[in-house]
């Protein structure tokens, strides 16, 4: 496994990266990048650290130490502590960096139970799996197509959408587009599939495979940096999430890149294109992680709400502690789930288990409602106050306006207007910056747009048998009576004196 050091040297191997019409040099050294990168890098000194490392790692069935999630479980007990060493990396980042990782664990951690299911490829599933559990590489995937017109087929856009231009004997020349590579210019290899299902027609968008970050051929076109407007807008005081949190988002071009056979998983199979989400267990995985990450941050912003009130002395207002005590109900939700998916597992290949999918579509139906409703309780509790900051750290370095910080910005309980001023732009940073702003937009999106991922829910019911029950359950009802009475002798009928039943 890498350490810190080595991760941001593995970064420094010719990737190409553009932001703001211009081709980074190097992520580990760019103000738009590079403390992501060190955050990233704390990761991978975790894993070595022997305060955190019993609660990281585990014994590979391949002889070596990785991480917990890397791992397929065999047990509840396992998942458990796959979760509690996912939530230990997600502290790091107080849970606002969510694609870490761990997260594209939840795929490669599935390929060796599920690596049948890759039909003429399950050698490169197997190595994937204990590449991935020996080396720990921080994936990200872009499995969504460019909104260019998302409602013609494939086949339709061709010159836009990822697709195989050319067979060679030692493998494939692909080119396309795809989207949204999270944290992409940080990450060792883009893993490549589509979300919505390849239709019969063109089987040559059929495809699953690595690329490697390097690849020549592959670009990769930024989003604008929060970092890097953080660094030139102020200090880390003023901007104390965004500076070194900010998962930057990339556009993944692929201008004619060569993939090994040895990197893909399939090729112009339909099938198992369109099946690898719903029948590998990478939903049930990748929502494990999700769901305890978002605990974590719900975690955070708890104390974050309480602190933040105690500074304004409305802490001890009846609707203020009504409102401190939904978001802690939330979190107490999520966290349940998190771990009902660990302790009530479903069977995988090979005596291999799955976290709960019936719980995991809570998680992915309430997670989106549930961040802008507390977003909205910090802005209804602690209100005007995230407002009235002064601009940065610099006003409280001048000393003709510090004396009137001093005494016009101070909080509650002898709170001085440094600590409270740097509190409520910790806040601000949370829920109302840009950085705060994307953070919204990737917890309401997180798992999929908001019908497709309420129709999951539905489908994965249909398929367990589950609405075959609930349906059952309501006939059994129904089945307790008729228009003559009640059908058994359990509950008694009321009749009139001629023995009738009598209808009121």
């Amino acid at each position: 496994m890498l350490t810190g050091k080595e991760y941001l040297e593995s970064l420094r191997d010719g990737r190409v990266v553009y932001l703001n019409g211009e081709k980074v040099d190097d992520v580990t050294t760019h103000p738009a990048y590079r403390n992501a990168a060190r955050s990233i890098a704390r990761m991978y000194d975790a894993l070595h650290d022997p305060r955190t490392a019993p609660i990281l790692t585990t014994e590979s069935e391949f002889g070596f130490k990785t991480h917990k999630f890397f791992k397929a479980s065999k047990s509840a007990q396992e998942l458990l502590e796959a979760r509690d060493a996912m939530a230990e990396w997600s502290r790091l980042s107080y849970g606002f960096m969510g694609r870490t990782p761990d997260y594209k664990a939840a795929f490669t951690g599935s390929l060796g139970p599920y690596a049948d299911f890759y039909e003429g490829f399950e050698d490169n599933a197997r190595r994937w799996y204990k590449k991935a559990q020996k080396d720990v590489p921080f994936c990200n995937h872009t499995i969504v197509n460019p909104q260019l017109d998302r409602g013609q087929p494939l086949e339709k856009n061709k010159e836009v959408f990822v697709r195989a231009v050319k067979e060679r004997d030692d493998g494939i020349i692909v080119s396309g587009a795809k989207m949204v590579g999270t944290s992409a210019a940080l990450t060792h290899y883009n893993f490549v599939a589509n979300y919505a299902p390849v239709l019969p027609g063109d089987d040559s968008h059929a495809l699953i495979f690595f690329v490697p970050m390097n690849a020549p051929g592959l670009k990769m076109i930024s989003r604008q940096s929060y970092e890097e407007i953080a660094t030139k807008l102020g200090t880390p005081f003023d901007y104390p999430l965004s500076s070194r949190f900010d998962e930057n988002d990339a556009v993944i071009v692929l201008d004619n890149v060569f993939i090994p056979w040895e990197d893909i998983l399939t090729y112009k199979n339909i099938e198992i294109t369109n099946g690898f989400r719903p029948k590998t267990g990478w939903l049930n995985r990748y929502t494990f992680q999700g769901c305890t990450r978002f605990a974590v941050k719900l975690d955070f912003m708890v104390g974050l709400l309480m602190k933040a009130t105690e500074a304004a002395g409305s802490n001890q207002f009846r609707g203020v502690q009504a409102s401190i005590g939904e978001v802690i109900a939330w979190r107490n939700m999520f966290w349940s789930i998190s771990t009902a998916m660990a302790l009530d597992p479903e069977e995988a290949p090979n005596g291999y288990v799955l976290p709960n999918s019936t719980y995991a579509t809570a998680y992915r139906t309430f997670a989106p409602m549930v961040w802008p409703k507390i977003k909205e309780i910090f802005a209804q509790v602690v209100a005007g106050g995230l407002i009235q900051l002064p601009s940065s750290a610099q006003d409280f370095l001048n000393p003709e306006i510090r004396q009137y910080l001093d005494k016009y910005y101070k909080g509650s309980e002898g709170i001085t207007a440094e600590q409270r001023v740097k509190l409520l732009k910790l806040v601000w940073d949370a829920i109302g910056t840009e950085f705060g702003g994307r953070g919204e937009l990737y917890e309401i999106n997180y798992a999929g747009n908001q019908d497709a991922i309420r129709l999951d829910t539905l489908k994965m019911a249909d398929t367990s048998g589950q609405t075959a029950k609930y349906k059952a359950f309501v006939d059994q009802a129904l089945s307790d009576y008729d228009l003559t009475g009640w059908t058994s002798d359990t509950w008694i009928n009321p009749k009139n004196s001629s023995g009738n039943i009598v209808f009121n």
